[in-house]
């Protein structure tokens, strides 16, 4: 699809996941077993065939930029196009733009170089298989300066409290984008718009020093500009807190979750790493459980989520927890309700129990 670039901006997105962003972007967190949270994002993209792609971060990403290197698990290492990670390394002493702005304003050549003449904007913490084709076609056909990507919400969770939500008419227009909790239409941050206008919205916000394209350049000029609506109907995930990590990482574990997300639709694309499959020894009892290749499980795993390269010694218990890469739970200890980030060793008979509504989190590279 030429005629559209992507951008996935991770400027908005605070670290909310605490423990899990110390030391990475929201956007490189591990999810479900192999992935990270930015893989749904550009495999979206991809798998529309989306071939230029920019990737704008702020802080905190030499574990993102590791993950993603030159775009090859996502066929995006091209001569032309393919994947730009722009952080940002700006000297430009007469620059007046002010936060997020900088990144459209800095990297303009990102915009000036490529074929498409429209834009796709879209973060990382909402979580789908979603085909922008589709999307596409529609904003063509309606002729809209900007097309929002929204999801009706039946219950409002304690995730979509502080979520953006829009105000609709009956025209399917935007007339309004609110916080307001009993707001059932949940913005997922994604949204399609003419590339010309883009830079024409970016331009106007700097010279009125504003930071914020969607607040300060669209949703300010409602009353000249035509911002219409996709509703999309599929599986969402929202990911803004630990509770809702947990959470929706747990649901995974329900085989029509799970299609939902990974097997209705193409596939979800992660950088690969050539580990032998999973290894159950005679001691090992596993149930309900996802697990990556590269484990050795001689315990009990039950109704949790590992990672590549986990070791479960003999006699330890893991139940309802996500365990990430390279964790090693030694003999005799038992685990409920946690997630231990990579790289953690859980010395001999220990004991360490969370509430599901209240997960225990270790930070990554920890002895306990």
């Amino acid at each position: 699809m030429e005629r559209l670039m992507g951008v996935i901006h991770l400027d908005s997105e605070q670290n909310l996941l605490k423990e899990l962003t110390y030391f990475r972007c929201g956007a490189a967190v591990p999810f479900a077993g192999r992935y990270r949270l930015i893989d749904f994002a550009l495999s979206n993209m991809v798998n529309s065939q989306i071939r230029d792609i920019a990737v704008f971060t702020r802080e905190k990403y030499r574990s993102l930029m590791d993950h993603l290197g030159n775009g090859k698990a996502w066929d995006l290492d091209r001569k032309r196009g393919g994947l730009f990670i722009l952080p940002p390394d700006w000297n430009d002493p007469t620059d007046l733009s002010r936060g997020e702005l900088q990144h459209f304003h800095n990297n303009r050549d990102f915009f000036d170089r490529g074929i498409a003449d429209y834009v796709l904007i879209t973060g990382t913490h909402h979580i789908c298989n979603i085909n922008y084709e589709k999307v596409f076609q529609e904003h063509l056909r309606s002729g809209a300066d900007v097309t929002a990507i929204y999801q009706p919400i039946n219950t409002l969770e304690t995730e979509h409290a502080l979520e953006k939500k829009l105000e609709i008419n009956t025209k399917g227009e935007v007339t309004n984008l609110t916080t307001d909790v009993n707001n059932p239409n949940l913005f997922m941050d994604m949204y399609i718009i003419k590339k010309s206008l883009l830079l024409e919205l970016v331009d106007y916000c700097i010279a009125r020093q504003k930071e914020n394209l969607l607040i300060d350049g669209i949703i300010a000029n409602l009353n000249t500009l035509s911002v219409k609506t996709y509703e999309y109907k599929g599986y969402l995930a929202v990911i803004n807190s630990i509770e809702s990590y947990y959470k929706h990482s747990i649901s995974l574990l329900d085989i029509d979750v799970y299609t939902q997300l990974f097997l209705n639709r193409k596939p979800i694309y992660t950088k690969p790493k050539d580990e032998p499959p999973t290894k159950y020894m005679k001691t090992a009892q596993t149930s309900n459980s996802l697990l990556a290749n590269g484990c050795v499980i001689e315990g009990t795993v039950e109704n949790s989520i590992l990672f590549r390269g986990v070791h479960v010694h003999k006699n330890a218990v893991v139940r309802n927890s996500i365990i990430m890469q390279r964790c090693e739970i030694q003999e005799g200890t038992i685990l409920e309700n946690v997630i231990l980030d990579k790289d953690i060793v859980i010395s001999p008979k220990r004991t360490f129990i969370g509430a599901p509504e209240n997960p225990y989190v270790f930070a990554k590279r920890k002895v306990m």
